[in-house]
């Protein structure tokens, strides 16, 4: 009966709702000295990772559609903006290859002219379905990206967050736990708009003083019914593949959130960095296959087919 299960498991198809590719030379941080980052060194991705690359990786592993995510280019790339040549970049790559599907971009919220670059990637590509601008912030520096915990707070990131409501996107909000509950207060203030939340909200500290406070702060956010969930990136922190520690944070998630708003994402390459994206995927099957057979078909496939508007 086991195999019988894990091969119907296997056959269920995914679509990734969180990947990445990149050409070195247009990334900083993929170039020069490495940098410090959250998931720790990652030397053997500094250099490109293209679409057939990610390909060979996921195809084999029963994906069938995926979504690409924003990875910092930087403010200028010549004489345009960066994140409008990644846009344009993206776009390029889906024509020739048929992937990816759909993409979150980047916009710099906090800038005045940021009404502008949102219309101008939407111009560059159909594929544009939302936009992510890291807000994460920790009082340990090495998984720090935003200056302030607080920028969500901003007048003019929530003037600039509402241009999202008018076109139909979504925000993937990207915080710790310390910041959970400025975020449930975001995402309150405009219900029009699908959040989700990137990692299943970075579970880092794993003290039981650390995950009562990331529970408090999801049961917080999935109180929220424009809230999402990203069940991806769990190997951030533990730089490995566990699937203990994946079934502990996305069983939870799915039990407060409901499978309706939960998504899977391998967050390739980085994930690459500690598996194989089958053994990847091999993890979640089974630390899933408690839930049932309609809610894992959500889980993998129909709520990013809905929430990205890929059906």
């Amino acid at each position: 009966m086991g195999a019988a299960m894990n091969a119907g498991m296997t056959e269920m198809p995914i679509v990734d709702a969180h990947h990445h590719i990149w050409r070195q030379n247009d990334l900083a941080w993929l170039k020069g000295p490495m940098q410090p980052r959250i998931f720790g060194p990652y030397e053997p991705i500094r250099r490109d990772y293209p679409i057939e690359e990610y390909l060979a990786d996921a195809t084999p592993a029963g994906v069938e559609a995926s979504v690409y995510c924003q990875t910092n280019w930087p403010p200028m790339v010549g004489s345009t903006m960066g994140e409008l040549t990644e846009v344009e970049w993206v776009d390029v790559e889906a024509k020739r290859s048929g992937w990816p599907h759909a993409m979150t971009a980047y916009c710099n919220l906090l800038a005045e002219d940021a009404g502008d670059m949102l219309a101008a990637e939407a111009k560059a590509s159909k594929l544009v379905r939302g936009i992510r601008m890291q807000l994460h912030w920790h009082e340990n520096p090495l998984y720090r990206f935003a200056p302030r915990p607080d920028l969500m707070n901003e007048r003019l990131f929530r003037e600039n967050l509402a241009k999202l409501q008018d076109r139909g996107w979504l925000f993937e909000l990207q915080v710790f736990t310390s910041q959970m509950q400025d975020a449930a207060g975001l995402v309150r203030e405009f219900p029009g708009i699908p959040f989700v939340l990137l990692h299943a909200g970075m579970l880092e500290d794993l003290t039981p003083g650390g995950r009562a406070a990331w529970k408090d702060g999801m049961r917080r956010l999935a109180e929220l019914p424009n809230m999402y969930v990203k069940l991806s990136g769990l190997g951030t922190f533990i730089h490995r593949v566990e699937q203990a520690h994946i079934a502990d944070v996305a069983l939870q998630t799915v039990e407060w959130f409901g499978a309706s708003r939960c998504v899977f994402g391998s967050n390739y390459p980085i994930e690459k960095l500690w598996s194989s994206y089958s053994e990847l995927v091999g993890a979640y099957r089974r630390a899933l296959s408690p839930l049932s057979e309609p809610d894992r078909a959500s889980i993998f496939s129909g709520t990013a087919r809905r929430l990205y508007g890929l059906e």
